[in-house]
């Protein structure tokens, strides 16, 4: 019980340390793939599922944290049906003193998060052992890659390497 309340307090920090919102799931998941990659994450461990580097311990703490009102989870309806969470923080937005984290964070939460997902899905396959981990994720993932979103990808890539951090992220071509 006591690691799942520390969870639910780090999931509240990582919302903190984005400026207190942080829209859908998916971002949720990439952005704190990429702070674990980077060396300023919580711990959470990541492994490959359709939408790219996924926590399942991250997904359950983000749930509790909502439930014991650590942050506000809002759902919303898509036009095609679907839901995503909207999280918020709860009262004053307080961010750690790590400026790398929150800098990745920045960007993160600002990025499109279709080439979120393909950029840290790139980073996940990277560390998988891919040589092209950019083209392992288009081969993966076709329907998103198209319409420049490769490109896209890159680029924001790029942007979240110029930020110093104790792990510098990996090059990718």
């Amino acid at each position: 019980m006591q690691t799942r309340k520390r969870e639910t307090q780090k999931v509240a920090d990582i919302v903190n340390d984005a400026g207190g919102k942080i829209v859908g799931r998916t971002k949720l998941q990439k952005l704190v793939y990429l702070l674990e990659v980077c060396g300023v994450g919580e711990g959470f461990e990541f492994e490959y599922r359709h939408y790219g580097p996924f926590s399942e311990a991250l997904s359950t703490a983000a749930r509790n944290a909502a439930v014991i009102d650590l942050i506000d989870e809002e759902e919303v309806s898509t036009s095609w049906g679907g839901l995503y969470s909207i999280y918020k923080s709860r009262g004053s937005v307080t961010p750690t003193s790590d400026q790398a984290r929150r800098q990745i964070a920045k960007i993160a939460v600002e990025a499109d998060p279709v080439e979120l997902e393909l950029a840290a899905t790139a980073v996940f396959l990277k560390f998988k052992g891919f040589t092209d981990a950019w083209k392992e994720t288009a081969k993966r993932k076709p329907e998103k890659s198209e319409a420049g979103r490769i490109m896209n990808a890159r680029k924001l890539y790029n942007r979240l390497k110029e930020v110093k951090v104790p792990k510098s992220l990996p090059d990718l071509g």
